[in-house]
């Protein structure tokens, strides 16, 4: 199941009986402010929630199935999550 930035401002405006704008700037400012925090950091944690942890992956050789020419694949920057115990028990 996917849930848009609509659905969770849907969810904030019905809870917290906010108009549908002031729900959505909510949410917006919400992930800017964890892309930022991301970005300046190489981990973020979420008290109760998880943590955002920044990693690089190594640069490695790629292959074509079709052809098998091999071509480098560069490092970048992932991002992975880990929840916490709290968390890991609600869905459980």
């Amino acid at each position: 199941m996917n849930i848009t930035k609509k659905d969770l401002s849907i969810s904030l405006r019905q809870e917290f009986n906010l108009s549908m704008e002031e729900a959505s700037i909510f949410v917006d400012e919400f992930f800017l402010s964890l892309s930022k925090a991301i970005n300046r950091n190489p981990r973020v944690k979420i008290a109760g929630f998880g943590t955002f942890e920044k990693f690089l992956t190594k640069s490695r050789i790629g292959r074509n199935p079709k052809t098998m020419d091999s071509f480098p694949i560069d490092s970048k920057q992932k991002i992975k999550f880990l929840p916490t115990q709290k968390l890991k028990c609600l869905i459980n």
